[in-house]
């Protein structure tokens, strides 16, 4: 429309660069909604939060990407649908890109950020649930009355020869086998495990840390846990009936019970 021509959505500067959206051209690019991430990650502070959560070990005169900048060019590529790090090849000179982690010049390789990951550790993994969980209950303006918490397992297929990959007979290939916990729309935990065990397999300490926390913030709020048969195990459900946890479990199919519901 030509009236729109003449309308532009500003973003900032990065330096000397000024960023802003107009609709006459110039330089395209098909992930526009970068600039919208930088924007939800500034009001929440997903990338400084799990910066935080992170320990840098490294020589601080040799640095060239700050850890945080490292987290935003991987999270904000993840946004996008580039799962591999080798995407961050052409990525790390996407001036889009460069603009929504904050620079203005070349951003990590796909080694650097290789290093990143490898070099996580068990713990920091349990700091980044924490990161999970404290903007969960930042994002809420009042106590709620009620939290329903989804539980689930769910299949991550694997390519190769990946580390500690196992064949899964219901999803008829080689995965793994993640633990999720959801509120709603959010994610309050992800735990990567291994597919030959037992679906339900550290259910019941999940959920045990998360409703301690949950309860700090919020001691008057209801909270039920949710899952398929597949969770109907006595350890869960034996803490959710000492803590005063709700659930709603379902039961597997089996004779004797068919024949009590008849």
């Amino acid at each position: 429309m030509p009236d729109r021509t003449a309308q532009r959505i500003e973003f900032g500067r990065v330096g000397r660069r000024v960023v802003e959206a107009r609709f006459d051209g110039g330089d395209l690019s098909s992930d526009g909604g970068l600039m919208l991430l930088r924007r939800v990650d500034e009001r929440i502070g997903l990338t400084r939060g799990v910066a935080a959560a992170f320990s840098d070990a490294r020589d601080p005169a040799r640095i060239t990407h700050r850890l945080r900048d490292l987290i935003a060019q991987r999270l904000y590529g993840l946004c996008c649908g580039y799962e591999d790090l080798n995407d961050h090849d052409s990525l790390r000179s996407d001036l889009l890109m460069q603009t929504a982690v904050g620079r203005a010049e070349p951003l990590a390789s796909s080694p650097t950020l290789c290093r990143l990951e490898g070099r996580a550790t068990r713990a920091q993994a349990a700091a980044l649930h924490g990161v999970l969980v404290e903007r969960f209950i930042a994002s809420q303006p009042t106590a709620p009355a009620q939290l329903v918490l989804d539980v689930d397992a769910s299949d991550l297929p694997l390519h190769g020869r990946q580390e500690l990959a196992e064949f899964h007979a219901y999803y008829d290939q080689h995965c793994y086998l993640p633990l999720y916990v959801f509120c709603g729309q959010s994610l309050l935990a992800c735990v990567l495990r291994r597919s030959r065990i037992d679906g339900a397999k550290h259910t019941a300490a999940v959920i045990k840390l998360l409703v301690a926390r949950l309860r700090q913030a919020w001691p008057a709020t209801r909270i039920i846990v949710r899952g398929d048969s597949g969770f109907c195990r006595q350890r869960l459900l034996r803490y959710c009936e000492r803590a005063g946890v709700g659930y709603v479990i379902g039961l597997a199919r089996n004779a004797r019970l068919e024949a009590r519901v008849a």
